[in-house]
Parts: C-alpha cells; structure tokens; sequence
C-alpha cells in the first residue's frame, strides 16, 4: 500500500485497471441510468457459468436493468446461489430464473478429489467448498432446476428455464426438467 491507503498493483494488474478505468471515465460521460431500480424490469433471475466466451447480455438481448445475473465457476447452484435468489425474489420482485450452463466447461469431467487434493498439498488446509464438477451439462441443468423447485426459501420455483450454451456455434438449447 502507498502512504494514502491505495493499494499498489504489480505492472500487468496496473496496466489492466488503467484500462478499466479509462473506460469507465467514458462510460460516465454518458451515463444516463441514475435512479434505476434495482429491481428487475424483466422480473427475471440468472444463473450463469463465470465463462468469459458467454456474453449474456448479448446473446439473451438483455439491457441494463433487465435481469438479476448471478456467475460462478459452472453455473453451480451453491448456497450463496441460493441466498441471492432468495433475496432477488422476496424483495426485488423476480419471478422467474433461468439457468445457463455450456459445453466444455472447466468445471465439466474436472476431478475434484485429486483437485483438492493438489490444493492441500500446496496450502496445507482443505476447502470447504466443492467444486461441483459434473460430466454432462445437460443432467447438471435438470439436477439444478430440481434443487431450486426443492428449496424451501424461494418463493417462484414454477417458472424456472434452463439451458445449455453452445460456446462453438452460440446456440441456447433448451433442457426438459426431469418432472
């Protein structure tokens, strides 16, 4: 840190938040969104792979202000998933979710236990987390829809779509629950 309290970056994160920062000077100029709601327009809920090939406002013609968009490592439906759905039902108004998961994924076929273990090797302490490593993203997506129809805390389970993103051709195909 320097004598102010800004943290100092080594040069390759330095020249990248320059970049961020340059863009965000101009995003400003035209910024034209104060006071937006926060909450949804679309009333609607994401859940989406972390994947940087996946442009989700992009592909789905979403806008600022449309959609709740929650990423992480597989689209996984973890607790804190949970905890923001929960959240972005009972007091922002979304009532449908849609879940984005995609081919050759990092999380796809990844093993978790020699993953694990290489990582207690090199930090000396297990996560306690999982990885939630899966072989077929389509039964991942129908094992994730059923634990948010099973989930006692969220209010909509009815409408809850889910997909999987083709990252070779862009294609959204459409995944049939198990019920």
């Amino acid at each position: 840190m320097t004598h102010d309290g800004a943290t100092v970056f080594d040069e390759p994160i330095r020249s990248t938040a320059s970049e961020l920062l340059e863009a965000n000077n101009l995003f400003t100029a035209k910024f034209s969104e104060a006071g937006m709601s926060a909450r949804p327009r679309r009333k609607l809920a994401i859940v989406a792979c972390m994947d940087s090939r996946i442009d989700l406002s992009t592909m789905l013609g979403l806008q600022n202000g449309d959609a709740h968009i929650l990423r992480n490592a597989g689209g996984v439906v973890t607790e804190d998933v949970i905890r923001s759905l929960c959240l972005s039902q009972r007091a922002l108004g979304t009532t449908e979710i849609v879940l984005i998961h995609h081919t050759k994924c990092g999380v796809q076929g990844l093993d978790e236990t020699d993953f694990n273990r290489q990582l207690e090797d090199e930090t000396g302490a297990k996560p306690a987390w999982s990885f939630e490593s899966f072989h077929d993203p389509f039964d991942d997506v129908r094992e994730s829809i059923q634990r948010l129809r099973s989930n006692p805390f969220l209010k909509s389970t009815d409408a809850i779509a889910g997909f999987v993103y083709d990252v070779d051709t862009g294609k959204l195909v459409p995944v049939e629950s198990a019920d």
